[in-house]
């Protein structure tokens, strides 16, 4: 691997500038693999896994009980607030149960499941388009996240919150066609074969955010990419812009700034400097959802590594990840599967779990193909990392304030600003897991910010639960004072005695318990 510094790419007449990201590395890609063929629908799995928490944000809130018969495209799981959206039935049949499963996560924790058993039948519920030309732009976003509408890049955002600029004034739209990882090739697959479909999608987003200009990135190893969509966007004023293929060029930050030349400031989003970024699969997603009123139940996933025929297939969410690389042939030494890429992916808990929306590529791995690392050795401060670092981090700190435990430190460091591409564990000469650390860190940071705001709930509640108490003490005193005809000094002198007979007596009894009233103010996620 080669590390890339040139601070700006080479500038042809007539062309946009391309401004050059720090860091990145340039990669070997091992992406001809699985473009030899079209992409494949896969068979009808005999058994359908769908978790409810397929997207950053709050899970999906389970609306089916088992037993019960379910359409093709059904809602199975409601979006829960704002950052949430809706998950579906891939097909038709019956809800054998809503459960814990084993799913894909780095944690291999379990997660809440509606299992479903097809029936064959393929039944669709009815499909309503949406009129997104008439229609109010908040109704289509809502609409959007009813279907499950979520990014297919990799972080799988809710898209109706990316497509709600608010106040902000949306210029450029940036899609975002690099796909930078090595193996993963569903988005440059998708794009050879149905690039119209993604320019339906593309004037949908552009509609949604009033965006002026529209920018097209791909990488300059996709040439047929490129060429389908050119001829697709033909007469459209969009601009299709080859960019080069250095790791981690696909990332939102990094795309952006080198189609733009602007950078999204820490803590901020692109909307707040007039952009807004979309990967071509969810802009695919978006032209089925609004056109034809398809939600989200399926998405396009390169299956290869070390397998016998490596390709690219259309699977549908939930299938178990053992009937999508089986129709791959895995061979007889594969020892582990990886979902995502060699440098974000990570390893699954079994075969047995299922395809969910971030699933764009599964790896089958082997001693050979992805051997261990070796045992890491202490950081010598070398700076390699910080020299292949796209976000502008300092990793070297990061690994030391991360491994103390000193997170206060790490978020003065920006660690949140780290996109975890992999960059400074790929380099480094003493094996650190560097990536590893930061994710600990960031997964404890956030554990602590719920504690704290759980803490801070049940103290405005105790809080509330006292003052009401006090004013029902208060009431009743005043009552008994009025009963007994007392007024005036000897009213108050009467209600203190009470009060404080009440609270002696309060202090003797057992306690009992007594329902929480809410906060006044409302706690949200």
């Amino acid at each position: 691997m080669e590390v890339e510094a040139s601070p700006v790419f080479p500038q042809a007449r007539g062309v946009r500038r391309l401004y050059r990201f720090p860091g990145g590395l340039r990669l070997e890609e091992h992406k001809t693999l699985s473009t030899a063929r079209p992409i494949e629908p896969l068979p009808l799995p005999g058994l359908l896994v769908v978790p409810l928490a397929q997207h950053i944000g709050v899970a999906a809130k389970p609306r089916v009980a088992p037993g019960q018969r379910v359409l093709k495209g059904e809602p199975i799981g409601l979006a829960e607030g704002y950052v949430s959206c809706g998950v579906h039935a891939p097909t038709s049949g019956r809800v054998l149960a809503v459960e814990p499963r084993p799913v894909p996560h780095p944690s291999g924790l379990p997660g809440l499941c509606v299992v479903i058993e097809p029936d064959g039948e393929e039944r669709w519920i009815e499909r309503r388009p949406i009129d997104y030309l008439n229609a109010d732009p908040s109704e289509v976003r809502q609409r959007l996240r009813e279907a499950g509408l979520a990014g297919l890049g990799g972080a799988v955002f809710p898209s109706a919150v990316k497509l709600n600029p608010g106040a902000n004034v949306v210029r450029t739209l940036v899609v975002n066609g690099a796909e930078c990882e090595p193996y993963i090739t569903c988005d440059d697959m998708l794009m050879r074969s149905r690039a119209a479909e993604i320019v339906m999608g593309i004037e949908i987003a552009r509609h949604l955010l009033g965006a002026v200009e529209v920018v097209i990135g791909i990488e300059d190893n996709k040439p047929e990419a490129i060429a389908a969509m050119e001829a697709a966007a033909a007469g459209r004023p969009y601009e299709i812009v080859p960019v080069p293929s250095i790791y981690p060029a696909g990332g939102e930050k990094q795309l952006l700034y080198t189609l733009t030349g602007l950078e999204v400031p820490s803590g901020k989003r692109p909307h707040d400097i007039g952009l807004a970024c979309f990967n071509v699969g969810t802009l695919y997603a978006l032209a089925r959802a609004v056109l034809y009123g398809e939600p989200l139940i399926s998405r396009i996933t390169t299956v290869t590594g070390n397998v016998e025929a490596p390709r690219n297939v259309e699977a549908l969410i939930g299938t178990p990840v053992a009937d999508l690389v089986s129709a791959a042939r895995p061979r007889p030494d594969t020892d582990a599967f990886i979902m995502g890429g060699p440098m974000m992916g990570f390893v699954l808990p079994g075969p047995e779990v299922p395809v969910i929306k971030a699933t764009n590529c599964v790896i089958a791995r082997s001693a050979a193909l992805l051997p261990a690392p070796p045992p890491s050795m202490p950081c010598i401060r070398c700076g390699r990392c910080a020299q292949v670092c796209p976000a502008r981090l300092a990793p070297m700190e990061l690994y030391a304030f991360a491994k103390s435990r000193n997170f206060g430190k790490a978020q003065e460091y920006a660690l949140f600003d780290c996109i975890e591409c992999g960059c400074c564990s790929a380099v480094c000469p003493s094996h650190i897991p560097l990536v590893d650390y930061y994710r600990y860190a960031k997964s404890e940071i956030w554990a602590r910010e719920r504690e704290r705001k759980a803490a801070d709930l049940a103290r405005r509640r105790h809080e509330f639960r006292l003052a009401r108490l006090a004013r029902e003490k208060e009431a009743r005193a005043r009552r008994l004072a009025e009963k007994t005809g007392a007024t005036g000094p000897e009213a108050a002198d009467r209600a203190a005695i009470l009060a404080a007979i009440e609270q002696a007596k309060a202090k003797k009894a057992p306690a009992a318990s007594d329902p929480v009233s809410p906060p006044s103010s409302s706690e949200t996620r």
